[in-house]
Formats: C-alpha cells, structure tokens, sequence
C-alpha cells in the first residue's frame, strides 16, 4: 500500500506532523505506534474510579510562542491553569521555583526582592567556567541551597551525581528573584479543558490520515510503501544499534486512589531529600475535574525498557553524534522529537519543530 508519509510514533512530534501535511496535501498518511494509544507520554485517560489522569507523569502546556498556542487551541478549549509546585524541604512545604518566598520561609526571613538579590550574591558561588548541572546551581544559588533543593533531587532524577550532568538539566529549573510563585513564567499557560488526548483526536480527525497502532513498524515496513518516512522514535533502535545502545533515564509510577477530596495543597510537590521518589503529582489539581475521590502518582526514576529522557553527559551526547552522522546522509528519511534527536524538548518546542519542518516539506 502507498503512503505520501509514513510517520512512526504517534506522539506530539508525529501527531503535529500529520496534522500539518494533512493539510497540505490529500495523499495517504500513515502514522504508526508501537503502544495502544496516541499521544505518546502525553496521553491522558480516565481510571477504573472515572479519575482524568496522565498516564505516564503530569504534562503542563507553557509557551511563550504565540504561533504555537495558537495552532493548539483549534484543537482545544483550555483551563486558564497557572502551576504551581511545593517542594519538602527540612519538614516545611516551600514554594518551587526559588524566590524571594521560598528563601523567607526556609530560613525564617522576611527579605525585599532587593535585599534577596543581595542574598544570593553573597551566597552563589563564582566561577569562571560553568560545565556541569552542579556548577549551575552553585553559581545561582551557592551551596547551603544547590544542597537542599537540587544535589539529592538530581541524583534521584538521573542516577548519578550532578557534577557528571550537562548544564542542560539545572539550567531548565526556573530561579527568579521576585515574589512569583508559579513554576512558569511564560505567556500562555494552559491544560486542555477535556484531556490532551482529546485533544490529539482532533489533531488527526482527517480522512487522509490512517492511525495503525499495537504496531512495531519494522514489522509492516516491507508491506508499505512510502514517499517520505517520518522517524520519531529511539534512533539507536532505528540503526539497529549499529554504535551500540544509547542510554536513556526511565520512570515508573505508583498510582493511588484515595478516599478523600484533596491529598495535596499544589498539583505537584517535590522531595529532593526524603523517601525513593521524586514527587507526588494529584491530578485533580491539574484538570480541575470534580470528584468525591483523588488519584495521586508517585515516580520513581530509573533505568528500564522504556526510554523517556536521553541522557545529558558527554559520553552519551558524543555517541549519539555518531548516529547523527548517519542521520545526515539519509534521503526521504526526517527525524525530530526527543528520542530521535536524542534531545530533551518541552511540549511547545517540539510542536515548534514540527510546524517548522512541515512547512519545508
């Protein structure tokens, strides 16, 4: 059978790109996953208790592109949601990301926005060279605070010590110096008023599209013809491991239903110093949704089968650049998204890249 595109992964990066050639063209477009749904990590469903959760850990839209926010809400209506997290840090519940609030709290102060600037001046630690995910932190921040907020965080969340770590992986942890408590500070910030995979739907609710999942596209790729094949999946899988397996952080998540209204105060708390898990997300607290019981989720980073985040040292970054060689000299063949690109992205960028790379083709 001939396809115009055959996209494999059905998730944001996949589902964007079919949406947009789509709309180009009324070829035949095939878009594959290997799972039983769309939306890849994104995908969002109800439980067994009629619970709205995120399957495989909280998604929150911020952008301050307003091309991006745009294209989405014709797919959507949204919840004029701000996010706002707790992170337990020596028994108390303090605001994320750090602020003049969180330092008041945490060491019983009461400083102006100026007089926390000075603060932290006398504190952050200076260097000439910032390298590593450690460096950041202690050149923000100094050391009492890298140690009590992100050091035991980091090495939950990664495995490994910070001082190992890209300056990639801090560097995306928000730190302002006002009394802002949200965790974003972009323009426009939302959640879809009824799921994102509700959303996805109608991103591929077009007769040239064709969805095929519970499908490993290796297995069909003999059966299928294509002008153009779209690669959002591992790229290390898609050379058949040619440089050997690139490495990847993976999480598993422990849902519970509860008997109660409310678990938590915000969506997400965090705790960098206590217990094997990251952070407790409630999800009501996300979507707004009413209900007499609450579903929480606990993760716990790891290293499994599934890959969720490349990962941030040069050992690894530099054996990618030997898939990316490769990836160079394909013909007819486009990756993008996080495991192709072997490249963290946040939801907006990546839809970003996708509008980019469908408008060039």
């Amino acid at each position: 059978m001939k396809y115009k595109y055959v996209i494999v992964g059905a998730g944001i990066a996949g589902i964007t790109m079919a949406e947009r050639l789509a709309e180009k063209t009324d070829k035949r477009i095939l878009i594959i996953d290997k799972r039983n749904h769309i939306g890849g990590n994104a995908y969002d469903s109800f439980n067994d208790e009629g619970i709205l959760i995120h399957n495989y850990g909280p998604h929150i839209f911020h952008t301050n592109s307003k091309r991006v926010y745009d294209y989405l809400r014709k797919f959507t209506e949204w919840n004029d949601f701000q996010h706002r997290v707790l992170t337990f840090v020596d028994g108390n519940l303090l605001p994320m990301p750090i602020s003049v609030e969180t330092i008041n709290k945490l060491y019983n102060l009461n400083l102006s926005c100026y007089e926390f600037e000075e603060f932290i001046e006398k504190h952050r630690e200076k260097m000439e060279e910032v390298k590593t995910s450690e460096d950041v932190a202690l050149s923000k921040a100094g050391k009492d605070i890298y140690e009590k907020f992100f050091k035991n965080y980091t090495m939950k969340q990664w495995g490994v010590d910070p001082a190992l770590l890209d300056t990639s992986v801090i560097n995306r942890i928000p730190f302002r110096f006002n009394r802002d408590t949200r965790y974003f500070a972009d323009k426009y910030q939302g959640m879809p008023k009824y799921g994102y995979t509700k959303m996805f739907q109608k991103m591929l609710d077009k007769k040239n599209i064709h969805i095929l999942l519970n499908t490993n596209y290796q297995d069909i790729m003999n059966e299928v013809a294509y002008d153009t094949l779209i690669y959002t999946g591992a790229i290390d899988e898609f050379y058949d491991y040619k440089f050997g397996k690139l490495k990847y952080r993976s999480v598993q998540f422990k849902m519970e239903t509860l008997d109660t209204e409310s678990f938590q105060a915000t969506p997400v708390v965090n705790y960098p110093n206590d217990y094997d898990y990251t952070r407790i997300t409630e999800f009501k607290k996300l979507t707004w949704q009413k209900h007499e019981k609450t579903t929480i989720m606990k993760e716990y980073p790891c290293f499994g089968d599934e890959p969720y985040y490349p990962y941030p040292t040069k050992e690894w970054t530099d054996k990618f650049a030997q898939y990316k060689k490769l990836m160079d000299k394909e013909e007819n063949i486009l990756f993008i998204g996080r495991l192709a690109e072997y490249k963290y992205y946040n939801m907006d960028a990546v839809i970003e890249k996708a509008l980019d790379l469908a408008e060039k083709i």
